[in-house]
């Protein structure tokens, strides 16, 4: 028994080591990150929102139906009489004839009572101060909004990502040159400490090469931390549990880092900026719709039943109406008001516009000098670690046949580690100054 429920152990422990384990590469980290964004999620639940206000301000343009109703009940009644008699008759000419007619006369009575109806009503706008297409334009900025913002996050996330990706590409480096130091330091003592027991060497130069490995080992130590804290904050963005023990490749590949200009049109908020204008003045006709005239068509079809005359009722039957429906404003202060406010914050967006295109502007080209110091201190730490990797030959064998110090040997080691985390840090460095200039110019996704 105890062993079968070994064997299923191992069968279930397997599978979830073998999926912890798996070699991620930069693309496929970005993407899980953006299965697993929640802002990414709000942001798509925000643009199907603004799509579906763009439906509504176009169905403006179209008739609505509705179904009225009415009922009323009044106590007012009355009558009207007029007295019969002779009338006059009045000749081709105009003058009386001298003549007369009867005239029996008239007794009318009216009632309210109970009145009611209900019909089917068409309105359809025909022009209304410009005030539906001012909305259906707000409508498509707001979807195109909601695009340019959607990018925006994308990008964020993306730039994130890309950062934990390149930590722990950092992070993997050191603990790599960290452990290289140390076996050369182990390698060292376990030579020094037999030529010790031989008496080739003295104590002091086991207590040097102790100390300098006490160093290493803390720094090793310190590197794993390093690295593990980097692969929990990666495993964050990508939405898998922090203890996943994950893989990265340690080339992080630079695509199109030949083609660096100052180009800002493809910016997000470069758009947003010149939509948010946009918006502003479509705001500005909409509220010059209210000193506008309007004008509109409205038609109905329905039953009215009601009003009694002389015993009997005078609508009781199904009838059809339409009219034309017109409103001219003559003047209106809180109206022309909110019309001036409207044209003041259209110029206002306008001059931040221009004064925020030329920080973005000033942005790129900052990257751009910074993407180009990193490329430059990338080359040098390449020279330099081949020249700490020679001296560190070449003090190797000197000091093996006697011809240098063990100070010295060490000394080629210390160089030759830190040569090895400069040209670390360069390679990561150049990667996010390269991240950083494609997130100011707009072409990160």
């Amino acid at each position: 028994m105890m062993k079968t429920l070994n064997i299923i152990s191992v069968m279930l422990v397997v599978p979830i080591l073998c999926v912890a384990q798996k070699r991620l590469s930069l693309e496929e980290c970005i993407e899980l990150a953006r299965n697993n964004n929640k802002k990414i999620e709000a942001s798509n639940f925000r643009i199907e929102s603004a799509k579906y206000a763009k439906r509504a301000t176009l169905s403006n343009y179209l008739p609505s139906l509705s179904i009225t109703g009415n009922m009323l009940y009044s106590t007012v009644e009355g009558s009207l009489g007029i007295e019969g008699g002779m009338l006059p008759v009045v000749g081709m000419d105009g003058m009386p004839t001298g003549s007369g007619a009867y005239f029996p006369g008239i007794n009318i009575d009216y009632g309210v009572d109970w009145m009611y109806g209900a019909g089917l009503q068409l309105q359809q706008p025909i022009f209304m101060g410009g005030k539906i297409v001012a909305g259906h334009k707000m409508g498509k900025l707001g979807e195109a909004m909601a695009l340019q913002n959607h990018r925006l996050t994308d990008s964020e996330v993306i730039y994130e990502t890309a950062q934990a990706y390149a930590n722990v590409v950092r992070a993997s480096g050191m603990c790599k040159v960290a452990a290289l130091y140390n076996d050369l330091l182990i390698e060292l003592k376990y030579s020094v400490g037999k030529a010790f027991e031989r008496g080739v060497k003295s104590r002091n130069d086991v207590l040097k090469i102790e100390v300098k490995l006490n160093e290493s080992e803390l720094g090793l130590r310190r590197a794993k931390n390093a690295l593990r804290l980097a692969m929990m904050n990666l495993s964050h963005c990508i939405g898998y549990p922090l203890a996943a023990q994950i893989e990265v490749d340690d080339n992080i590949q630079l695509t199109g880092h030949e083609d660096v200009r100052v180009d800002i049109s493809l910016r997000p908020e470069v758009q947003l900026l010149s939509q948010k204008s946009e918006l502003i003045r479509q705001k500005a006709n909409l509220e010059r719709g209210d000193l506008l005239p309007q004008i509109g068509i409205v038609g109905q079809y329905g039953y009215m039943n009601g009003f009694h005359f002389n015993g009997s009722k005078l609508f009781d039957d199904c009838n059809f109406t339409v009219g034309l429906q017109v409103s001219i404003p003559i003047f209106n202060f809180a109206s022309h008001s909110k019309y001036r406010s409207a044209q003041m914050q259209y110029r206002q967006s306008q001059a931040e516009e221009s004064e925020k295109l030329e920080l973005m502007t000033l942005e790129v080209t900052q990257a751009i000098n910074n993407f180009d110091e990193a490329a430059f201190e990338l080359r040098l730490a390449e020279s330099g670690c081949i020249s700490a990797t020679e001296n560190l030959r070449v003090s190797g064998s000197q000091y093996k046949v006697g011809k240098e110090s063990l100070t010295d040997y060490l000394e080629a080691q210390t160089l030759w580690r830190q040569a090895e985390q400069t040209l670390v840090e360069a390679k990561v460095n150049q990667f996010l100054r390269w991240l950083d200039y494609k997130r100011k110019n707009g072409t990160l996704n």
